[in-house]
């Protein structure tokens, strides 16, 4: 399994990382996400066909920032 480990801005609170958390559910090859809204970091663990630049899209596309 593959993990990534990224700094997003823009999560507030448990709805934002609900939001994000079903968002990056319907990516297949995604295994585990833990997001950690006080230091705004997520880490995900994938595996194929799920790919870093679809994981960062996702989680671009559901309205946070990559930093």
């Amino acid at each position: 399994m593959n993990n990534l480990h990224l700094n997003v801005s823009g999560m507030a609170n448990n709805e934002s990382k609900t939001r994000l958390l079903n968002a990056l559910d319907k990516v297949k090859g995604i295994q585990e996400v833990a997001i950690d809204l006080a230091r705004g970091t997520v880490e995900v663990g994938y595996n194929k066909p799920a790919n870093e630049m679809n994981i960062k899209d996702c989680i671009e596309h559901t309205g946070y920032k990559i930093i």
